[in-house]
């Protein structure tokens, strides 16, 4: 439940949630990655033998679907419109 400007959204609570990230290859070079783990050495961190970065996305699906409706409807998502699939692989899990 969320409380927006006098607004009262519920959530259905038998809705699924699919949980999509979204990275570069690893035989693709990673810039963003290698600056990040540049500035936490730079700050002291220890251990870091290397950082990938990626995105990470959140799909509410609709109640009316089943679990394997959802789950063929989220990889064809994620496969068509959230990668590059010359650079990037994905991966995503499903929550009640």
């Amino acid at each position: 439940m969320i409380m927006r400007s006098s607004t009262l959204i519920l959530y259905n609570e038998l809705s699924m949630t699919a949980h999509v990230y979204v990275s570069l290859k690893k035989t693709v070079l990673d810039p963003q990655g290698k600056t990040i783990q540049g500035a936490l050495n730079k700050m002291g961190y220890k251990g870091l033998e290397s950082v990938r970065q990626g995105k990470y996305f959140e799909l509410s699906l609709s109640e009316n679907l089943s679990r394997e409706e959802a789950q063929a409807e989220v990889e064809r998502i994620a496969r068509e419109v959230l990668t590059n699939p010359v650079i990037e692989e994905f991966q995503f899990s499903l929550a009640d």
